[in-house]
């Protein structure tokens, strides 16, 4: 067969497989299609079909079609982080600032805090730190991942639970938000490349003027010069921050942060979202499960995926709850919150991705960091939704009641 059909057959698997299953089992309660997708990028990886049917695998995931899978994958996860960057408001967050800040800060601190914890037990056995990584790049780097809020899977699930519009809703994409500026800030930091400094500062600087002209230009545009120069801008800052040793999604993010919604319309991007998600980003999942492996110490990889697991969440809790107490929220409202900011998703595989290719974590730190991606996301719903039913019949029984 031809690197052609061979690469199509592998993309019949990427969109066929997740979909029947999603479909034919009704996991949409406890699993959105989103999230059957990541899990079966996983499965179709080396670590579960590779290892029943090898020559198959070897067959289908040749080098060729690799290459072309990350290329297509590579392309579909600089859009979504920089639509990611766009849907930030940091008017509201400005608006409500001792709140956000409160909030968002210890929603991130708590499971960072817990994050390095666990990495500093996994640091006591071999296999877990990168090769090139000091041990507070491995540590901070784990924390963080254990930290990370995925906001663009955070606004499908707030959606499917229908509260994206209301007050609630709209208070967790601030904090989200906040916490996505400080998680992508705290990585460069730790892909700090002193040997490449002068490029960083360079970068920030050229960057910083850049963005004004660009948004003078960007404000006398018609919509349609819009998309596609926003396009042009996606490129030129995902290229300049990888050149300057920092990340080409880091630059993705820049690009989609210093835009304004209200260029290109909510509807259209929405629209676009949508439209990534359903035709690139499974891709990007595959992509990423061609990356798992299991060879260390056969299932230890299932211990360290649930002690990041009981980091995320334990942390991300514990933050909500403190914050409640200090802002005196309603009863009940802080574990909703701390079970909805936990959730990773895709953001999750972006951030491991990058702490993979920068020799930070290895291939089986990184997929602990996947298998608990998965598993925080999928524990969302199921927990989050009879806690907010909860919530909102005491509210209208309230109301009946005064």
């Amino acid at each position: 067969m031809s690197t052609s059909e061979i690469f199509l057959l592998a993309m019949l698997l990427i969109f066929v497989a997740p979909y029947v299953i999603w479909r034919f089992c009704k996991t949409d309660y406890f699993a959105p299609l989103v999230v059957v997708q990541i899990v079966m990028g996983i499965v179709l990886g080396p670590g579960a079909l590779g290892a029943v049917f090898p020559d198959y695998h070897k067959f289908v995931f040749n080098p060729d079609v690799t290459r072309t899978l990350n290329g297509v994958a590579m392309w579909g996860v600089m859009l979504f982080v920089m639509l990611a960057g766009i849907e930030l408001d940091l008017k509201k967050v400005w608006q409500y600032r001792r709140e956000s800040a409160t909030t968002a800060g210890l929603s991130l601190g708590m499971p960072l805090l817990f994050g390095c914890g666990a990495a500093l037990l996994l640091m006591a056995y071999p296999g877990w730190k990168g090769a090139g990584a000091a041990g507070w790049q491995f540590m901070l780097g784990t924390g963080m991942a254990c930290a990370v809020t995925a906001l663009p899977v955070l606004v499908l699930l707030l959606e499917k639970l229908e509260i994206l519009r209301q007050p609630m809703g709209q208070r967790i994409m601030r904090y989200a938000s906040l916490d996505d500026v400080a998680i992508w800030a705290v990585l460069a930091v730790i892909l700090l490349d002193w040997e490449r400094m002068g490029r960083q500062l360079g970068f920030i600087a050229v960057f910083v003027v850049l963005t004004l002209l660009f948004r003078r230009l960007m404000a006398r545009l018609g919509k349609t010069d819009r998309w596609y120069v926003a396009v042009i801008w996606l490129i030129a800052c995902g290229f300049s921050a990888d050149w300057a040793g920092l990340h080409f999604m880091v630059g993705a993010f820049l690009a989609g942060v210093v835009m304004d919604v209200e260029w290109f319309g909510q509807e259209e991007l929405d629209t676009l979202f949508r439209n990534v998600l359903l035709v690139l980003m499974p891709v990007f999942f595959l992509s990423t499960g061609l990356r798992t492996k299991w060879d260390l110490g056969g299932y230890s990889v299932f211990f360290a995926a649930g002690l990041l697991l009981a980091a995320s969440v334990g942390g991300k809790l514990a933050g909500a709850h403190l914050a409640g107490r200090m802002l005196k929220w309603q009863r009940g409202e802080a574990s909703i919150i701390g079970w909805l900011l936990q959730s990773k998703g895709l953001i999750e595989i972006v951030f491991a991705n990058i702490l993979l290719d920068k020799g930070i974590i290895t291939s089986e730190t990184f997929t602990a960091l996947l298998l608990m991606a998965a598993a925080s996301t999928m524990l969302t719903i199921p927990v989050v939704h009879p806690k907010l039913n909860r919530v909102q019949n005491r509210a209208l029984v309230g109301q009946a009641s005064s």
